[in-house]
């Protein structure tokens, strides 16, 4: 059987040089796929480089050079409705997220049954409840006031608390009553909701370079905070956007919470926050009604049902106030107000006008009373026990 001793046969290679060129670009650019990633990744770093000083320069430094001008000031809102009561001074304090209480005042004008009425605008870079005190007996210095009431909406309760503290430490005058408005005791009676909100905003403000100035950061997070307005579930894990609200939540932000001359900075709102979460105001009741010298009256104003507040637990906030102010033979006055929800002097000023018209006003004449047969009834008997 014949076998085939042939030689195994070499591979015919075939000379092509449109293949020698394409082999050629394809080496070229595996060579230089590192170069081109350092390029991108440079031309990348540019871009944030870009962004990040545009951020700096348009939205932090205008708003620092701004906010650094800023000063705490006290308003005249309105005289007293009896030229007796003008050596009496209702100052007013807003919440979260505000920076003047004028506006506020103007809609509760039955305060005059009180005193002058006056208006607390904050420094809108921080805030300093010390200076704030000092602010206003300066004020009461100039206007002959020795008598004041502090009036705190929500948040503006917690400043309110700390500064009569101030004024009962620091200063000559007297400290007749202190009037909390849905005003969280502390951390626990905000509503878990806004609490996250605050909670994320802390967040931020610790960690983003620039954010307790910034106003394009602002803008985000009051827009995120409302997004319940604008997203709605649809099917599966996908959100429905409903373009038309989102624009009006966007153009109500921006005219209410960025353009607005009355509304807080960031850094502002971070301190606010801060006050209630450390919880302060359970300390300054202590203080305040455990002082001989100043023994002021304490008003809660609360809409009737809890629930009606959307921010606070105000049955929580009662109870504690309840609590700390020695319960109803204390100096404690709880007036529930139908139709009321938040903190919204502005929106239910007839409510609110009423409220003090026919249960804060009367309350305070009737312990100036009892205060003052109490302090008769003292001197009466000191004379009898100094009687040989």
């Amino acid at each position: 059987m014949a076998s085939d001793l042939r030689p195994a046969q070499r591979p015919v290679t075939e000379w092509d040089d449109d293949r020698r060129k394409e082999r050629l670009r394809e080496s070229r650019v595996n060579k230089g796929g590192p170069r081109r990633s350092v390029l991108r990744l440079g031309v990348a770093l540019l871009a944030v480089a870009i962004v990040c000083t545009q951020y700096w320069v348009y939205d932090v430094a205008p708003e620092r050079a701004r906010l650094a001008s800023t000063r705490p000031q006290v308003h005249h809102i309105y005289d007293a409705q009896d030229p007796l009561d003008q050596d009496t001074a209702v100052v007013d304090l807003v919440g979260l997220g505000n920076l003047d209480a004028s506006a506020t005042a103007t809609a509760l004008p039955s305060f005059t049954r009180i005193g002058q009425v006056w208006a607390v605008q904050y420094d809108n870079s921080g805030l300093d409840t010390a200076v704030i005190s000092r602010i206003i007996a300066q004020h009461a210095l100039r206007e002959g006031v020795d008598r004041i009431v502090l009036a705190g909406h929500s948040m503006g309760g917690i400043i309110a608390l700390e500064v009569a503290e101030h004024i009962a430490e620091d200063t000559d005058l007297e400290l007749q009553a202190v009037v909390l408005d849905c005003t969280p005791i502390n951390l626990h009676a905000v509503r878990a909701r806004s609490r996250d909100a605050g909670e994320d905003m802390l967040r931020w403000m610790g960690w983003l370079p620039g954010a307790r100035e910034s106003r394009s950061l602002r803008l985000l997070v009051e827009t995120v905070a409302r997004k319940d307005r604008y997203l709605f579930p649809s099917s599966g894990h996908n959100r429905f956007v409903d373009v038309g609200e989102l624009t009006r939540v966007v153009d109500e932000v921006l005219h209410k919470k960025i353009l607005s001359k009355n509304t807080a900075s960031n850094g502002l709102i971070e301190s606010q926050f801060r006050a209630i979460v450390a919880s302060g105001a359970q300390d300054d009741l202590e203080t305040l009604t455990s002082d001989d010298t100043n023994n002021p009256a304490f008003i809660f104003l609360r809409p009737a049902f809890g629930k009606a507040d959307p921010v606070v637990d105000v049955d929580y906030s009662q109870r504690a106030l309840f609590d700390l102010t020695g319960g109803p033979d204390g100096r404690l006055l709880v007036v529930r107000m139908p139709g009321t929800g938040h903190a919204n002097p502005g929106q239910q000023p007839e409510r609110y006008n009423r409220a003090i018209e026919d249960a804060v006003d009367p309350f305070l004449a009737e312990l100036e009373l009892r205060d003052g047969d109490s302090a008769v009834a003292d001197a009466a008997s000191g004379r009898e026990r100094g009687t040989p």
